[in-house]
Protein backbone atom coordinates (compact mmCIF):
# COMPACT_ATOMS: atom_id res chain seq x y z
CA UNK A 1 0.00 0.00 0.00
CA UNK A 2 1.46 3.59 -0.58
CA UNK A 3 1.97 5.73 2.20
CA UNK A 4 2.00 9.66 2.16
CA UNK A 5 4.57 10.87 4.79
CA UNK A 6 5.07 14.72 5.52
CA UNK A 7 8.66 15.79 6.08
CA UNK A 8 9.97 19.06 7.07
CA UNK A 9 13.31 20.25 7.39
CA UNK A 10 13.58 22.75 9.69
CA UNK A 11 14.91 26.13 9.63
CA UNK A 12 17.71 25.76 12.53
CA UNK A 13 18.85 22.14 11.03
CA UNK A 14 19.20 23.90 7.45
CA UNK A 15 20.36 27.45 8.64
CA UNK A 16 22.36 28.70 11.67
CA UNK A 17 19.62 30.42 12.36
CA UNK A 18 21.79 32.71 14.78
CA UNK A 19 23.31 34.58 11.50
CA UNK A 20 21.39 36.24 8.94
CA UNK A 21 21.43 34.42 5.44
CA UNK A 22 23.57 31.48 6.18
CA UNK A 23 22.31 28.47 4.76
CA UNK A 24 23.91 24.70 5.88
CA UNK A 25 25.08 23.55 2.39
CA UNK A 26 26.38 20.32 3.29
CA UNK A 27 23.44 19.26 5.59
CA UNK A 28 21.01 20.46 2.97
CA UNK A 29 22.85 17.99 0.53
CA UNK A 30 23.49 15.01 2.86
CA UNK A 31 19.39 15.12 3.77
CA UNK A 32 18.59 15.48 -0.28
CA UNK A 33 20.57 11.90 -0.30
CA UNK A 34 18.72 10.77 2.42
CA UNK A 35 15.58 11.89 0.52
CA UNK A 36 16.67 10.29 -2.79
CA UNK A 37 17.70 6.87 -1.36
CA UNK A 38 14.41 6.19 0.89
CA UNK A 39 12.44 7.12 -2.44
CA UNK A 40 14.26 4.65 -4.80
CA UNK A 41 14.10 2.20 -1.65
CA UNK A 42 10.66 2.60 -1.53
CA UNK A 43 8.63 2.86 -4.47
CA UNK A 44 5.26 3.33 -2.54
CA UNK A 45 6.32 6.06 -0.61
CA UNK A 46 4.74 9.55 -1.13
CA UNK A 47 6.09 12.79 -0.10
CA UNK A 48 5.59 16.22 0.61
CA UNK A 49 8.57 18.18 1.06
CA UNK A 50 8.72 21.45 3.60
CA UNK A 51 11.17 23.48 5.10
CA UNK A 52 11.58 26.50 7.46
CA UNK A 53 12.43 29.52 6.49
CA UNK A 54 15.42 30.03 9.59
CA UNK A 55 18.04 32.81 9.48
CA UNK A 56 16.50 33.91 6.54
CA UNK A 57 13.17 34.63 6.61
CA UNK A 58 12.93 35.09 10.30
CA UNK A 59 15.59 37.74 10.74
CA UNK A 60 14.02 40.00 8.25
CA UNK A 61 10.43 39.19 9.40
CA UNK A 62 12.02 39.66 12.83
CA UNK A 63 12.97 43.25 12.34
CA UNK A 64 9.63 44.77 10.14
CA UNK A 65 7.64 42.68 12.71
CA UNK A 66 5.84 40.73 9.65
CA UNK A 67 3.99 37.95 11.50
CA UNK A 68 1.84 40.51 13.84
CA UNK A 69 0.87 42.75 10.17
CA UNK A 70 0.50 45.98 9.13
CA UNK A 71 1.53 48.84 10.84
CA UNK A 72 2.31 51.73 8.66
CA UNK A 73 3.44 51.55 4.86
CA UNK A 74 6.73 50.29 5.88
CA UNK A 75 5.52 47.33 6.78
CA UNK A 76 4.19 46.21 3.22
CA UNK A 77 8.35 46.63 2.30
CA UNK A 78 8.72 44.12 5.37
CA UNK A 79 6.18 41.85 3.48
CA UNK A 80 7.78 42.09 0.79
CA UNK A 81 11.53 41.32 1.87
CA UNK A 82 10.27 39.12 3.95
CA UNK A 83 9.08 36.62 0.97
CA UNK A 84 11.82 37.38 -0.96
CA UNK A 85 13.92 35.90 1.81
CA UNK A 86 12.29 32.70 2.36
CA UNK A 87 12.08 32.17 -1.43
CA UNK A 88 16.09 32.60 -1.58
CA UNK A 89 15.92 29.57 0.73
CA UNK A 90 13.45 27.92 -1.24
CA UNK A 91 15.82 28.59 -4.34
CA UNK A 92 18.40 26.79 -2.95
CA UNK A 93 16.78 23.77 -0.85
CA UNK A 94 15.05 23.04 -4.14
CA UNK A 95 18.09 23.08 -6.47
CA UNK A 96 20.18 20.46 -3.81
CA UNK A 97 16.67 18.24 -4.00
CA UNK A 98 16.87 18.20 -7.74
CA UNK A 99 20.65 18.08 -8.19
CA UNK A 100 20.18 14.60 -5.64
CA UNK A 101 17.24 13.16 -8.32
CA UNK A 102 14.25 13.58 -6.19
CA UNK A 103 11.54 15.58 -8.25
CA UNK A 104 10.77 18.64 -6.07
CA UNK A 105 8.48 21.11 -7.57
CA UNK A 106 8.35 23.93 -5.58
CA UNK A 107 5.08 25.50 -4.56
CA UNK A 108 5.27 29.10 -3.11
CA UNK A 109 2.73 29.33 -0.28
CA UNK A 110 2.55 33.23 -0.57
CA UNK A 111 0.72 33.03 -4.19
CA UNK A 112 -2.02 31.91 -3.02
CA UNK A 113 -2.31 31.74 1.06
CA UNK A 114 -5.18 33.77 2.38
CA UNK A 115 -5.46 34.13 6.30
CA UNK A 116 -7.88 35.39 9.05
CA UNK A 117 -5.92 36.94 11.95
CA UNK A 118 -2.97 34.72 11.51
CA UNK A 119 -4.90 31.77 10.98
CA UNK A 120 -4.65 29.46 7.33
CA UNK A 121 -7.81 29.84 5.88
CA UNK A 122 -7.10 28.90 2.13
CA UNK A 123 -4.25 27.61 -0.11
CA UNK A 124 -3.98 26.50 -3.63
CA UNK A 125 -4.31 22.81 -3.44
CA UNK A 126 -3.95 21.65 -7.52
CA UNK A 127 -0.18 21.91 -8.07
CA UNK A 128 0.31 19.53 -5.08
CA UNK A 129 -2.22 17.05 -5.77
CA UNK A 130 -1.35 17.48 -9.67
CA UNK A 131 2.81 16.75 -8.40
CA UNK A 132 1.79 13.93 -6.05
CA UNK A 133 -0.73 12.20 -9.26
CA UNK A 134 2.48 12.40 -11.75
CA UNK A 135 5.25 11.41 -9.28
CA UNK A 136 6.69 14.74 -8.48
CA UNK A 137 7.39 15.65 -4.83
CA UNK A 138 5.98 18.82 -3.60
CA UNK A 139 8.22 21.58 -1.68
CA UNK A 140 6.20 23.90 0.37
CA UNK A 141 7.53 26.41 3.01
CA UNK A 142 7.43 29.24 5.42
CA UNK A 143 6.23 32.07 3.79
CA UNK A 144 4.20 35.26 4.26
CA UNK A 145 0.67 35.75 3.78
CA UNK A 146 -2.50 37.73 3.08
CA UNK A 147 -4.37 38.13 6.18
CA UNK A 148 -7.81 39.66 6.27
CA UNK A 149 -7.34 41.40 9.71
CA UNK A 150 -3.46 41.85 10.08
CA UNK A 151 -3.26 42.73 7.08
CA UNK A 152 -0.23 40.24 6.39
CA UNK A 153 1.44 37.69 8.34
CA UNK A 154 3.90 34.59 8.10
CA UNK A 155 2.53 31.04 7.96
CA UNK A 156 4.91 28.58 9.33
CA UNK A 157 5.33 25.26 7.55
CA UNK A 158 3.00 23.48 10.78
CA UNK A 159 0.38 25.29 9.41
CA UNK A 160 0.64 24.42 5.98
CA UNK A 161 1.28 21.05 6.81
CA UNK A 162 -1.79 21.04 8.98
CA UNK A 163 -4.16 22.79 6.43
CA UNK A 164 -2.49 20.01 3.81
CA UNK A 165 -3.11 17.24 6.31
CA UNK A 166 -6.77 17.63 6.54
CA UNK A 167 -7.08 17.39 2.61
CA UNK A 168 -4.63 14.45 1.63
CA UNK A 169 -4.55 12.44 4.83
CA UNK A 170 -0.80 11.68 5.72
CA UNK A 171 -0.16 8.40 6.85
CA UNK A 172 3.33 10.29 9.29
CA UNK A 173 4.63 13.28 9.70
CA UNK A 174 8.53 13.83 9.94
CA UNK A 175 9.54 16.93 11.65
CA UNK A 176 13.38 17.29 11.42
CA UNK A 177 15.64 19.49 13.02
CA UNK A 178 18.84 19.73 14.70
CA UNK A 179 17.81 17.93 17.98
CA UNK A 180 16.48 14.54 18.35
CA UNK A 181 13.29 14.78 19.54
CA UNK A 182 11.60 17.13 22.48
CA UNK A 183 13.27 17.66 25.61
CA UNK A 184 12.36 18.73 29.31
CA UNK A 185 14.78 21.56 28.42
CA UNK A 186 16.88 22.52 25.85
CA UNK A 187 19.58 20.40 25.25
CA UNK A 188 21.59 22.67 23.17
CA UNK A 189 22.06 24.31 26.22
CA UNK A 190 21.75 22.29 29.17
CA UNK A 191 23.59 18.68 28.76
CA UNK A 192 21.43 17.12 31.13
CA UNK A 193 18.11 17.75 29.20
CA UNK A 194 16.15 14.74 28.92
CA UNK A 195 14.41 13.24 25.91
CA UNK A 196 10.43 13.05 26.37
CA UNK A 197 9.96 9.97 24.35
CA UNK A 198 5.97 10.56 23.72
CA UNK A 199 3.45 13.16 23.62
CA UNK A 200 -0.35 12.63 23.51
CA UNK A 201 -2.98 15.23 23.72
CA UNK A 202 -3.61 13.80 27.16
CA UNK A 203 0.13 14.00 28.65
CA UNK A 204 0.28 17.37 26.75
CA UNK A 205 -0.48 19.41 29.64
CA UNK A 206 2.55 17.67 31.71
CA UNK A 207 4.95 18.69 29.14
CA UNK A 208 3.82 22.15 28.06
CA UNK A 209 5.77 24.36 30.76
CA UNK A 210 9.20 22.72 30.19
CA UNK A 211 8.88 23.42 26.56
CA UNK A 212 10.77 26.38 25.67
CA UNK A 213 11.16 28.55 22.84
CA UNK A 214 13.59 27.99 19.98
CA UNK A 215 17.61 28.00 20.29
CA UNK A 216 18.08 31.37 18.30
CA UNK A 217 15.57 33.77 16.06
CA UNK A 218 11.78 32.27 15.56
CA UNK A 219 9.24 34.52 14.66
CA UNK A 220 6.89 31.21 14.65
CA UNK A 221 6.90 30.25 18.35
CA UNK A 222 9.60 27.28 18.77
CA UNK A 223 8.84 24.03 19.70
CA UNK A 224 6.16 24.83 21.77
CA UNK A 225 4.12 26.01 19.24
CA UNK A 226 5.29 23.22 16.39
CA UNK A 227 3.93 20.60 19.11
CA UNK A 228 0.80 21.89 20.11
CA UNK A 229 0.04 22.83 16.18
CA UNK A 230 1.21 19.07 15.34
CA UNK A 231 -1.07 17.72 18.39
CA UNK A 232 -4.07 19.89 17.52
CA UNK A 233 -3.62 17.69 13.47
CA UNK A 234 -3.75 13.93 15.46
CA UNK A 235 -6.69 15.34 17.82
CA UNK A 236 -8.61 15.21 14.05
CA UNK A 237 -6.96 12.42 12.95
CA UNK A 238 -5.83 10.17 15.49
CA UNK A 239 -4.59 7.63 13.10
CA UNK A 240 -1.82 10.33 12.51
CA UNK A 241 1.59 9.63 14.09
CA UNK A 242 4.10 12.30 14.09
CA UNK A 243 7.94 11.90 14.54
CA UNK A 244 10.19 14.85 15.81
CA UNK A 245 13.81 14.03 14.90
CA UNK A 246 17.58 15.32 14.39
CA UNK A 247 18.31 15.78 10.50
CA UNK A 248 21.81 16.44 12.22
CA UNK A 249 22.83 12.63 12.70
CA UNK A 250 23.34 10.85 9.28
CA UNK A 251 20.92 8.15 8.02
CA UNK A 252 18.81 9.42 10.17
CA UNK A 253 16.23 10.62 7.89
CA UNK A 254 16.60 8.18 5.50
CA UNK A 255 15.78 5.82 8.90
CA UNK A 256 12.81 7.32 9.53
CA UNK A 257 11.52 7.56 5.42
CA UNK A 258 12.49 3.78 5.01
CA UNK A 259 10.10 2.15 8.49
CA UNK A 260 6.44 3.16 8.69
CA UNK A 261 7.00 2.11 12.46
CA UNK A 262 10.10 4.03 13.47
CA UNK A 263 10.28 5.24 16.66
CA UNK A 264 12.97 7.36 17.74
CA UNK A 265 13.25 11.00 18.51
CA UNK A 266 9.95 12.14 20.18
CA UNK A 267 6.77 10.24 18.58
CA UNK A 268 3.58 12.55 19.20
CA UNK A 269 0.31 10.21 18.69
CA UNK A 270 -3.37 9.54 20.26
CA UNK A 271 -2.84 7.35 22.44
CA UNK A 272 0.03 5.67 24.61
CA UNK A 273 1.91 2.88 22.63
Amino acid sequence: MTELVFLKLGGSLITDKNREFTPRPEIIRRVAQEVHQALDARPDLRLVLGHGSGSFGHFVGSRYGTRQGIRDESSWRGYAETGAAAARLNRLVTDAFLTADVPVLSVQPSASARCRDGELLWLDMHPIQTALAHGLVPLVYGDVALDEVRGCTIISTEQIFAWLADKLHPQRIILAGVVDGVFDRDPLQDAAAQLIPQITPATFPQVECQLAGSHGVDVTGGMLSKVQEMLNIIERHPQLRVHLISGEEEGRVLQALLHPEFTGGTMLCANRR
